[in-house]
């Protein structure tokens, strides 16, 4: 082969490639701008005024395609697919008590983008803002407002595989006072002492104490429930291969995710309920992998998304292990209940 073939071949090949990636912009730009217009037949968005107060609502960050996509969003609790109250306020991950929210935003740049913590009042003003050293995924308030937590990845964005880091936050939404990360708190592990480099925390629900917390710990390969301490700033295991947890209104149990043998590695989860007392396991009658942190609807009822056809789906099934999972709301995630 000649010279002049190999550049020839060489130029050809460096124009299907500038034309392939140009290709990806433009339909990543045409579908970027086609989330800017209602979808039809998707649910109906108006702008009105969102609080955090007052019972039998329902406040989520909206996926619906249009001018209101990624705000907080109300509907009535009794009426999860109905007409929406768009806020204005965007979040990434949300969640709200007490007249309380905590709001993870992403902040866009000119190269890249950044992430922040935003504490809101029962009027969706900001009270607290911190920055966010990652992708935000988790997002819990206490029962009380007093307290919030978030996690995100600070390498690697998934926590299917084991190549990542994440930070777990929590601040006293009181005081703003901020601990940045749970891995300066002393780890208790079978009664004893417990330090090692590769231990990661994510996944923060809180206690009506004002003290007790639960969250997932990582390390050596694997994942174990722990019981923190906000006052004695200590973390102590209490089962292992727990995930995500989030404890019961009463206190008296954890649901959460757990990985199952045998199914794929991207999706190596289904839903558990843990009794705290007698540390009973059940399994719950959803046969999806669930990669959330669920929410307690009531003492008897877990709400979860999975992925839907614009980002995400809310789906509802009893805390027993009985039943079957059902679809509550399309396009919409970060669920939390007033009242």
């Amino acid at each position: 082969m000649t010279v002049r073939s190999r550049v020839l071949i060489l130029v050809a090949a460096v124009a299907v490639l500038a034309a392939v990636g140009l290709a990806s912009v433009l339909h990543a730009s045409a579908r970027a701008a086609r989330r800017d217009h209602t979808q039809a037949g998707g649910p109906r968005v108006t702008p009105g005024a969102v609080t955090l107060t007052g019972h039998g609502r329902m406040v989520f960050r909206n996926m619906a395609w249009g001018p209101h996509r990624d705000e907080l969003t109300a509907v009535p609790e009794d009426d999860p697919s109905g007409p929406r109250t768009a806020s204005g306020v965007k979040c990434l991950r949300f969640h709200a008590a007490s007249g309380t929210g905590v709001c993870l935003q992403a902040v866009h740049g000119p190269v890249s983008d950044s992430y922040r913590a935003l504490i809101l009042d029962a009027r969706l003003h900001t009270l607290h803002r911190y920055d966010v050293p990652g992708i935000p995924s988790r997002a819990r308030v206490s029962p009380t407002g007093h307290f919030a937590a978030w996690t995100a990845f600070v390498g690697g964005d998934s926590y299917a595989g084991t190549n990542f880091s994440t930070r777990a936050a929590i601040v006293d939404t009181r005081s703003g006072a901020l601990i940045p990360s749970l891995e300066s708190f002393g780890i208790v592990e079978d009664g004893r002492p417990y330090r090692a480099a590769d231990v990661n925390f994510w996944g923060v629900t809180f206690a009506t104490d004002d003290r007790t917390f639960y969250a997932t710990m990582a390390t050596k390969g694997h994942t174990y429930l722990v019981r923190g301490d906000l006052r004695a700033r200590t973390v102590t295991t209490v089962h292992e291969n727990v995930e995500c947890p989030s404890l019961s209104p009463d206190g008296t149990r954890i649901a959460y995710k757990k990985r199952v043998a045998g199914l794929p590695k991207d999706a190596p989860w289904h839903l558990y309920v843990l009794d705290l007392r007698t540390r009973r396991e059940t399994p719950l009658a959803e046969s999806r992998s669930v990669d959330d942190q669920v929410v307690w609807r009531d003492a008897h009822t877990l709400v979860y998304a999975l992925p839907g056809d614009y980002g995400a789906d809310l789906y509802q099934l009893p805390a027993d292990g009985s039943g079957r999972a059902r679809r509550i709301s399309t396009a919409a995630v970060s669920p939390a209940y007033l009242g």
